[in-house]
């Protein structure tokens, strides 16, 4: 008999670590190689991890809502066959602690400074002092049923890693409850006395802290999923690191949206796939970052990293309100059908919850259609590293002046406009404006008579 360990694979180039979501197997349950063992959530996608191995769950070491550093060993598998032991990782596991905080909070107050050791007289039972504590669902879902309100549940002392509230602290607290019995109370955690005298937060954040407390008796508290989480620290994260500017333009696609009309039922008997908006927009877009490749471009300290590939993101409205951005690799390398079936193929992956962490990587350059749901235009935030993003409008029939051979005219045409935000640091207005309106004559001068 051996022991295999089973480790968090890589799951792509910026991916450091993943969130434990569910353990499908058990210590003792048998499994195949191949078979799910648990599922897992990255910051970009969520995926499943196989066993490496047929054998039987000897030991789980992480638990649901943990955050692992890539290539940390998550569980052991004993086998029939010889394989080496290998210790336990108790130094992985520091790191974990260390980390986890940073990962699963998002505050309101600017960030705090690393973190330090901790003293506590019972540091079986402390509590951050912020409040900002994770609750399991479980966890949760008991405080639902027995009517813990969130500020009890926040002073529930806590026996679990980094003091959370564990299923049994919760069951005692409710049994001390209707026992009339006394509650403990969870005790700040104590620093170490510092060298010298810690500097007051910033009278808004005391002010933001204050206020957050103070919601009311006619308000419903939601708790922000995962993704949210990762989604709203990623959009502050990159208005910290990018100046943001943002220019507009406006194209008449009146021939675009003909063609499309004329030839989307013949696309979809020919190709099995209906044709969109969107490779058409990519279509032109791609054409325009050959022109400017600057613009297809990420920056590192000093240094401007102009990337040869072009991979084009598109911004994708999951069933749950989020957002994800998959991607699509080569877009230059694609014809019209190509994109059509990428852009169809990674939107339903997309819907369904089964895009692949690849699917989500190597972005150079991102589009958004703020015109589906119904905006005129937008303001896009950047996606880092990249350093600029599109966004188009819904798409409206106006009375517009066209120049004919006859002289100016008025006519009914399809308008739609464009916006980009980009990386003021590398991008100036110069080329910004003339990328942007470089994307509206493309679409503006799109051959009306070519074939699918």
């Amino acid at each position: 008999m051996a022991l295999v360990d089973l480790v968090m694979p890589k799951m792509g180039e910026s991916i450091m670590e993943a969130t434990v979501l569910k353990w499908l197997k058990n210590p003792g349950d048998t499994v195949k190689q191949d078979e799910t063992v648990l599922e897992i959530a990255t910051d970009k996608v969520d995926s499943e991890v196989p066993s490496t191995a047929d054998g039987v769950i000897e030991e789980v070491l992480y638990q649901p809502n943990d955050v692992v550093p890539i290539g940390s060993v998550i569980a052991r598998i004993r086998t029939n066959g010889a394989a080496a032991e290998t210790p336990a990782p108790a130094v992985v596991t520091a790191s974990i602690e260390q980390k986890a905080p940073e990962a699963v909070a998002v505050h309101v107050a600017p960030a705090a400074p690393a973190a330090e050791p901790v003293v506590a007289s019972h540091p079986e039972h402390t509590i951050a002092g912020n409040g900002n504590r994770f609750y399991s669902p479980l966890v949760l879902n008991i405080a639902a049923s027995e009517g813990v309100s969130m500020s009890e549940l926040e002073h529930i002392p806590g026996t679990g890693n980094e003091g959370r509230v564990t299923k049994k602290d919760i069951l005692q607290f409710v049994q001390n409850k209707k026992s009339g019995t006394p509650q403990p109370v969870a005790t700040p955690v104590q620093k170490p006395v510092a060298t010298k005298p810690a500097e007051p937060a910033p009278a808004s954040s005391q002010v933001i802290e204050r206020a957050s407390g103070s919601y009311g008796n006619n308000v419903e508290i939601i708790e922000m999923d995962r993704m949210r989480k990762l989604i709203a620290d990623h959009m502050v994260k990159s208005k910290q690191i990018s100046p943001h500017v943002t220019s507009f333009t406006e194209a008449d696609v009146t021939n675009l949206v003909l063609w499309r009309d004329k030839v989307k039922s013949q696309f979809i008997k020919q190709e099995g796939t209906k044709i969109t908006f969107t490779p058409l927009f990519i279509e032109a877009i791609v054409r325009c970052i050959k022109k400017y490749p600057l613009i297809n471009s990420s920056v590192e300290g000093d240094r401007i990293i102009v990337k040869k590939d072009i991979n084009i993101g598109m911004a994708t409205a999951l069933p749950s309100g989020n957002l994800i951005v998959p991607v699509i690799k080569s877009a230059d390398q694609l014809n019209l059908v190509g994109l059509t079936k990428q852009v169809n193929t990674l939107a339903d992956a997309a819907r369904n919850n089964k895009l692949k962490p690849e699917d989500t990587q190597g972005g150079t350059f991102t589009l958004t259609n703020v015109g589906t749901f119904g905006s005129l235009m937008g303001t896009p935030i950047i996606p880092q590293p990249q350093v600029a993003i599109l966004a188009v409008g819904a798409i409206k029939k106006r009375p517009v002046v066209i120049e004919t051979e006859q002289g100016d005219s008025i006519a009914i045409r399809h308008m739609m406009y464009l916006s980009m935000s980009y990386d003021h640091r590398i991008i100036d207005g110069s080329l910004g404006a003339t990328f942007l309106s470089a994307v509206a004559r493309e679409l503006e001068h799109f051959d009306s008579h070519r074939e699918i």
